[in-house]
């Protein structure tokens, strides 16, 4: 062939295939209520569910402000998109009028029934996108423990909810006691993966916990985010954490601010702002520059015997500001091998930080003992009404110099048995007795 036809033949099928790639990468716009959004669809509907049932995968949800009542179940990807006319911007996705219903199962407990108003639902579905919008549960009509009422709830799916107020996943007073009501869970079944991504968001009024992310091959990133528990109310409660990573997940969280997480009896259980328990072992887990506070216990890393080998340890902790711990330590580290440097810790009613051998001993079957190989260094530690570090009888391997106290009673000790407590007279160390939603 001629070299120069040969060429022209060439340029002509790059151009081809150019265009017929542009055409199978085109975007596909839906819209959802009345106002004319910024790109233009292809197909408007009244409600969500019937935008997400017809919209093909990669379809981009356009959802016009106003209040929208209903359940929306995603199983392919999709976006999410809540848009903002000239003088309204919020999408707010409320439950229907008759209540939620149960629309899949806690794959941890087949016995669970759920009811979550945004379910991301696979297996194998990536990339689904909720975006500037609310999911509001005030209103739900759930009575009892069950099902369980959640905001948003991802099971094998992937995805990212980005600036989302997620709020009132919360029951009746007389049902309060229920450990059950969630704002954004992410579960994974054995054999799939998820991969969630909480940015930018704000959770609150949630009745058990905030945001979750359980089980092996969940890997959940929570960053810049406001949550704020209920604080002190009165019984019955549930014992609240704000953020949860538990039973083989693994994940990062940053620069989030989570407060107020606080359980009515702390001798029964104990409420955290984040908690790490079970977590998959050695795994890169980092809880790095957060505001945590006014509660029970900001940061707790725990293990029991449930989930062998998932015993949480090798967990950095660095450059967090924790603050007003109401009850216990500032960070409780019943693990083993983990960093914890950097920190800022104000005004804890026991320790600043606490290397705890008591998960060891006290959660059922024997454990290997906790509290053990960790790096406790660079901390700053200010007006702990006990110890700066108490490195518990027993343990080893531990380093913990050097710190930064200010007064403090001991800046490092292994017993709590000679120490004043603000709250009351001198007391014995005892076990922490967490509640993580499983």
């Amino acid at each position: 062939m001629h070299p120069t036809r040969s060429f022209t033949f060439s340029c002509l099928a790059l151009a081809m295939l150019l265009g017929l790639g542009g055409q199978a990468f085109a975007v596909n716009y839906a819209a959802v209520g009345a106002c004319a959004p910024p790109n233009p669809p292809a197909h408007t509907y009244t409600t969500i569910q019937a935008a997400v049932t017809a919209s093909a995968p990669g379809t981009i949800i356009e959802i016009c402000p106003g209040t929208y009542p209903e359940q929306v179940v995603i199983t392919r990807k999709l976006t999410l998109l809540g848009v903002a006319t000239a003088s309204q911007d919020a999408v707010v996705i409320l439950p229907p009028a008759g209540g939620l219903v149960q629309n899949t199962t806690d794959f941890d407990n087949a016995s669970n029934p759920v009811a979550a108003q945004v379910l991301v639902q696979g297996p194998f579905v990536s990339a689904v996108t909720i975006t500037n919008l609310t999911v509001d549960g005030a209103g739900n009509g759930i009575n009892g423990c069950s099902p369980d009422v959640q905001g948003i709830l991802f099971q094998n799916a992937s995805g990212t909810v980005n600036h989302v107020a997620v709020r009132n996943q919360a029951l009746p007073p007389a049902d309060s006691g229920c450990q059950s009501g969630e704002s954004i869970y992410v579960q994974t079944a054995a054999g799939f993966s998820s991969t969630v991504t909480v940015q930018n968001s704000s959770v609150h009024n949630y009745n058990k916990n905030g945001i979750t992310g359980n089980d092996p091959n969940t890997k959940l990133t929570v960053t810049g985010s406001y949550v704020q528990g209920s604080g002190v109310v009165p019984s019955p409660s549930a014992a609240q954490n704000g953020i949860q990573l538990g039973f083989g997940a693994i994940g990062k969280i940053s620069l989030n601010t989570v407060i107020d997480n606080t359980y009515v009896d702390p001798t029964a259980a104990a409420a955290t702002d984040i908690l790490l328990y079970d977590t998959a072992q050695n795994s890169g887990i980092t809880v790095s520059s957060n505001i945590v506070g006014n509660s029970q216990i900001p940061i707790a890393l725990e293990a029991d015997n449930s989930d062998s080998p998932n015993f949480g340890d090798g967990v950095s902790v660095t450059g967090n500001k924790v603050f007003g711990t109401s009850t216990y330590d500032g960070i409780d580290v019943c693990t083993n091998g983990n960093t914890v440097t950097g920190n800022t810790i104000f005004n804890s009613a026991e320790s600043g930080i606490h290397l705890d051998a008591s998960c060891g001993t006290f959660f059922g079957p024997p454990l290997p003992p906790t509290g053990n190989n960790n790096i406790a260094t660079g901390n700053t530690i200010l007006e702990s009404a006990c110890a700066g570090i108490l490195n518990d009888s027993g343990t080893t391997g531990n380093n913990t110099t050097p710190d930064t106290y200010y007064t403090v009673p001991f800046p490092v000790t292994s017993s709590t048995g000679s120490c004043p407590f603000v709250a009351g007279p001198v007391r014995a160390k005892t076990a922490r007795k967490f509640s993580p939603r499983r």
